[in-house]
């Protein structure tokens, strides 16, 4: 596959990855990084969320040592020239006409998608070829990349080879929802496996954490107003921390080995169905840690709740065929 991606850029033709969460979608494009590299073209690997910026330059450094790998978002923008730009969207706007080859991932997350703005941005900075990159991408992005004579390469295994966790739907009623709630986290924690608790708002995370916390001990809330975040993440990636309540800061980009998720209110107008396949994706992306739970946590099965189980299935199906 990596090498279908890199011929294509030969050819000088962009490409959509749609791959599956936990594919490696960032590997993939590794091999045509490489070649640009040893040809001395300017490189660049944007993210719409700063958070995935810095949990990727430690990755890419490891992959192509002797490059100068930079981060580049806001804050941090007093260095912007280097072999590998890992950048957040926003800052494409420093790079006009300069990408020889540019690799845009999760297209498909905010605030990129559906932003004009962030979009010219990068239109604007690619002189060569790109790679977009996503596991739920748009009919829109499909055709767009159709349109720009580009060619869609699909991906619908993990490289460890193992399935999706397919997600349970569980049923709960407003007044007994937070004792099902905090009944299934004592369970995981008790056996020792590390818990994203996802929540739709910082309000209702806020009210959340405030309860559990009084029962289920060693946990903590992380929310893109938490400025302990990013210490928070790495203490519960020691193991320091049992369960992380999160918002949906944590959606992408974060990979726990043996994580467990648990969505509360997963039927809020906040989680559509592409949302809840990234939050469920979260799941299983190590190899000898390929399974766990997924658990959707809700009054109604609605239309996203049902649409991204059977997503999932399909995946799952299609892998089982590859």
């Amino acid at each position: 596959m990596a090498q279908k991606v890199k011929q294509l850029l030969i050819s000088k033709q962009n490409v959509l990855i749609h791959a599956v969460t936990g594919a490696g979608k960032t590997e993939l494009v590794y091999y045509s990084m490489a070649m640009f590299l040893a040809s001395k073209k300017h490189v660049g690997f944007a993210t719409p969320r700063k958070d995935v910026v810095i949990d990727l330059v430690p990755r890419i450094k490891e992959a192509f040592p002797s490059a100068r790998t930079i981060a580049v978002y806001g804050g941090h923008s007093s260095l912007i020239n280097g072999d590998i730009i890992v950048l957040t969207t926003h800052q494409l706007y420093r790079y006009p006409s300069f990408f020889d080859l540019l690799i845009v991932d999760e297209i498909d997350a905010f605030p990129y998608k559906g932003d004009y703005l962030l979009k010219s941005f990068f239109r604007r900075s690619v002189r060569g070829n790109y790679v977009l990159l996503s596991a739920t991408p748009s009919e829109e992005d499909i055709k767009e990349i159709k349109k720009d004579h580009g060619q869609v390469v699909t991906l619908f295994e993990r490289y460890h080879h193992g399935l999706l966790p397919l997600p349970v739907y569980k049923k709960i009623n407003p007044l007994t929802g937070i004792l099902v709630l905090v009944k299934e986290l004592r369970r995981l924690v008790k056996l020792k496996k590390p818990v994203f608790l996802f929540v739709p708002t910082i309000a209702l995370g806020q009210k959340v954490y405030g309860l559990i916390s009084l029962i289920v001990p060693n946990g903590f809330f992380v929310s893109s107003k938490e400025e302990e975040r990013k210490i928070a993440i790495q203490r519960f990636k020691n193991g320091e921390l049992s369960y992380l309540v999160t918002t949906s800061i944590l959606e992408r980009g974060v990979t726990v080995r043996d994580l467990q998720v648990l969505v509360y209110q997963a039927d809020h107008v906040l989680y559509n169905q592409a949302a809840l396949v990234q939050i469920a994706g979260r799941v299983g992306r190590k190899i000898g840690a390929t399974s766990g739970e997924v658990i959707f946590f809700a009054e109604e099965e609605n239309k996203a709740i049902k649409g991204a189980i059977d997503e999932i299935n399909r995946y799952n199906k299609r892998s089982h065929l590859l």
